[in-house]
């Protein structure tokens, strides 16, 4: 959990337009499913009407011609759909005690008995929202995109009472993304969602399930922190998911994953986990809240 201090500034405003172009951009590939399916359909049914001795079609026709085009051709789960739209979005992130350590495997095995977690891409300059935890006291910072692209990263801001720190990659690829967030307003106990991670350093992993409830309260092991306004959920969480995006069905994140409640040593997930409301998440970055 993190510890005490103060927040370190961030170095710049951020723009917060581009959050719905990117929502856009991430929904043509469902758009495009969806219309191959209708075009499906149609051809379906234009046979059936110039089919000799052809009937006007019908309801059970109609019905007939939806179960044949998604047999042929099944529709992605709104699950996989999340994870798809939020993986460029991804960063494993790896604290190391010594600056002159190497990025090598060795040096990510004894960091990994240190600290390890997860974070995620909000702006498109390489900010990245990950848990204070995951990185209080690192002196050097590695972060690696989804696609095997690594950089290091600097620490720009810190948000200790929510857990949340603010790093920047020095470096970028290609190919990285932006995630989307949302407001938790309209976030319901029941509203399905996945976590997105690494933990204990497999992944990317997406875990599936729901939001238990809201405003929620987490006091850390030692009694010395405690965090409130939680989201909890049970879509799994372990070691290294912490920092990493819960995100809902339309792919978009809705909250930073903070902590797992577990009364025994083992520190595995026992199906409540929680997450930090973006809407704080976002202001420890400088965003405007939204």
């Amino acid at each position: 959990m993190p510890g005490a201090g103060e927040p370190a500034a961030t170095d710049s405003a951020v723009p917060a337009v581009r959050h719905e172009a990117a929502l856009a951009w991430r929904h043509h590939a469902a758009l495009w499913s969806l219309a191959g399916a209708l075009l499906a359909l149609a051809l379906v049914l234009l046979g059936l009407r110039l089919a000799p001795g052809g009937h006007p079609v019908t309801q059970d026709d109609i019905d007939a011609a939806v179960r044949v085009s998604l047999e042929r051709e099944p529709l992605p789960s709104a699950a996989a759909q999340a994870y798809e739209a939020i993986v460029p979005s991804l960063v494993r992130v790896v604290a190391l005690s010594d600056e002159g350590d190497n990025p090598d495997e060795d040096a990510e095995e004894r960091a990994m008995q240190r600290s390890l977690g997860t974070g995620v891409v909000i702006i498109d300059n390489g900010t990245i929202l990950t848990s204070l935890h995951v990185v209080s006291g690192a002196k050097k910072l590695l972060v690696r995109f989804a696609g095997g692209f690594e950089s290091e990263a600097m620490l720009v801001g810190a948000q200790p009472e929510n857990d949340l720190a603010v790093l920047r990659a020095l470096r970028l690829p290609d190919d990285m993304e932006a995630a989307t967030m949302r407001s938790t307003a309209d976030l319901r106990s029941g509203d399905h969602v996945i976590a997105v991670g690494y933990p204990f350093g497999i992944g990317p992993s997406a875990s599936y399930g729901v939001v238990s409830g809201l405003q929620r309260e987490f006091r850390s092991a030692d009694g010395e922190t405690t965090l409130t306004h939680l989201i909890q959920f049970d879509a799994a969480a372990n070691p290294g998911n912490s920092g990493g995006p819960l995100v809902t069905m339309d792919g978009q994140v809705v909250g930073i994953v903070t902590a797992i409640l577990n009364p025994s040593e083992q520190r595995t997930f026992i199906g409540i986990g929680f997450a930090v409301p973006i809407e704080n998440a976002a202001q420890a970055a400088g965003m405007p809240p939204f």
